[in-house]
C-alpha cells in the first residue's frame, strides 16, 4: 500500500499511580485528578512510535493524537508534537466528566468518525483502570476490525496491515485491512525522545482555552501568523454525541468500594552468596511449596 495513511493514535493524560495516597478517589468513585501528577500512558506512548515507524515508512502520512480530558490534557499533545506528531485534538466538555470505559468509548468513537482515520492506534490499557476495554470498544462501535496485543507493526502487504502480536503462548503475525483499531502492548518499543527542533518550534501550542487564560497578548498575535500553534477543542456538539451516553449517566460500571492495600514486611533474612546459604533457601522454599 503506497498511499499515505491517515493515523489517529488515542492517548491518555493520567495520574502516577506510583504516588496514590488517601485523597486519591473522591467519594462517588471517581479518581481526584487534581492531588496527582499527570503522565502521558505508557503504553499510548508505545503505540505512539509504531505511528511514527509508518509515518516514517510511507512518504505522506501524518499522525494526529486523540485524547479525551480537562484542559490539562493538552499536555500529552505537546509531548506528541515534540516527537514528530503532525496535530493532535482534545476532546473535552463537562459532559465527559466520570466516563468509564463504555461512555469514553462511545465518545472517541464519534470523534473519530468525524476525523475518519485509515488506522487507529491505542496502547493496550491505560494504569489508572487496567480493563484493556476502551481499544476494542472503539473498534466495535466503528464496525472496523481490530488487532490486540501488537507488539510491531511491520507494514504493507498489498492492501493489509502487518502486525507481529506478543501473546501470552508466543508470537503469532496477522494481517488485515484498514480502516482497523490496533492496541499495542507495553513490550513493543519504547517511544522516541522529543526533538530539540520540534520543541522550539511548539512550545507555544496551546488550545483556545488556555489562550484565553493568559494575560500576554503575544500569544493572540503568536497564533493568528501560526496557525499549526493551535491545538483544537472539541466538545459534545462538535461531534455529535448523545448526552444519555456520556459521562456519569453513560456510565454502568459503579464503584462500590476503596480500599488503600499498604504490603508490609514482617520478617526478613539477609542471605549470603555462599552455597550453603543459597542450599538453604531453596530447602526453605521447598518445604513451603513455593518451590516444586
Amino acid at each position: 500500500m503506497n498511499k499515505p495513511l491517515k493515523i489517529v493514535v488515542l492517548a491518555k493524560q493520567v495520574p502516577d499511580t506510583r504516588n496514590v495516597g488517601k485523597d486519591a478517589m473522591k467519594a462517588d468513585g471517581t479518581v481526584n485528578r487534581a492531588v496527582l501528577p499527570a503522565i502521558f500512558n505508557p503504553e499510548d506512548l508505545n503505540a505512539l512510535e509504531q505511528a511514527l515507524r509508518l509515518k516514517d515508512k510511507i512518504q505522506g502520512s501524518t499522525v494526529h493524537i486523540l485524547t479525551m480530558g480537562p484542559y490539562r490534557a493538552a499536555d500529552i499533545i505537546r509531548e506528541g508534537l515534540f516527537r514528530g506528531t503532525d496535530g493532535g485534538i482534545l476532546l473535552t466538555d463537562r459532559k465527559f466528566a466520570g466516563s468509564d470505559t463504555l461512555a469514553t468509548s462511545y465518545a472517541l468513537s464519534c470523534a473519530l468518525k468525524k476525523m475518519n482515520p485509515d488506522l487507529i492506534i491505542a496502547g493496550r490499557q491505560a494504569i489508572d483502570g487496567d480493563t484493556a476495554q476502551v481499544g476494542p470498544q472503539v473498534a466495535e462501535k466503528l464496525n472496523i476490525p481490530q488487532v490486540t496485543y501488537a507488539e510491531e507493526i511491520i507494514g504493507f502487504e498489498g492492501d493489509k496491515l502487518i502486525i507481529k502480536r506478543r501473546l501470552d503462548r508466543g508470537v503469532e503475525t496477522v494481517s488485515s485491512p484498514v480502516p482497523m483499531v490496533v492496541t499495542v502492548n507495553g513490550s513493543a518499543p519504547e517511544c522516541r525522545p522529543k526533538h530539540a527542533k520540534l520543541v522550539m518550534k511548539y512550545k507555544h501550542a496551546k488550545t483556545i482555552f488556555e489562550v484565553q487564560n493568559l494575560e500576554e497578548d503575544y500569544y493572540m498575535e503568536l497564533r493568528k501568523s501560526r496557525e499549526y500553534l493551535t491545538i483544537p477543542e472539541w466538545g459534545v456538539a462538535d461531534v455529535d454525541a448523545e448526552d444519555p451516553q456520556l459521562g456519569l449517566t453513560g456510565s454502568p460500571t459503579k464503584v462500590k468500594k476503596i480500599e488503600n492495600v499498604v504490603f508490609q514486611a514482617k520478617e526478613a533474612k539477609r542471605f549470603t552468596s555462599a552455597e550453603e546459604d543459597i542450599n538453604g533457601l531453596i530447602k526453605e522454599l521447598i518445604a513451603s511449596h513455593i518451590l516444586g
